[in-house]
């Protein structure tokens, strides 16, 4: 299954959910109310709407209260998110987002270390990979 698309609001209840669930939807606006001004409500709104895109699952839907997990990987919506943003942002090239990243984060030179290294595995990847 693909990961849904969330929305910013949704995705402050997901990491909620990723930290620690099953929770209540009580819980989950305890823990938001140190960070947003939502109404329990509003939290029981995103939580329904998450449910109805498949990002959470009710563990046992006849219980009470009912509690909250999420049904799909924070991975799997960071890949989804990010690709939506390369394709919106850079027309899906990766090497325009790469330079304006480079140009405009406060990278420590560890982080710079951690880059190169990956951008280097990267390209020695795709080198060995047989061309069709």
């Amino acid at each position: 299954m693909d990961a849904p698309k969330i929305s910013e609001s949704e995705w402050a209840v997901m990491e909620v959910l990723w930290d620690d669930s099953p929770r209540s939807a009580s819980a989950v606006a305890r823990t938001l109310r140190g960070t947003t001004s939502w109404a329990e409500n509003t939290v029981r709104t995103l939580l329904t709407r998450l449910v109805e895109k498949g990002a959470l699952e009710i563990q046992d839907p006849s219980g009470t209260p009912k509690l909250y997990s999420p049904a799909v990987p924070r991975e799997a919506c960071v890949r989804a998110a990010s690709e939506s943003f390369l394709g919106r942002i850079f027309q899906g090239a990766a090497q325009p987002l790469l330079v304006h990243f480079a140009r405009n984060a406060r990278l420590t030179p560890e982080e710079v270390r951690e880059l190169k290294r990956i951008l280097d595995q990267s390209t020695d990847n795709t080198q060995r990979t047989p061309k069709p």
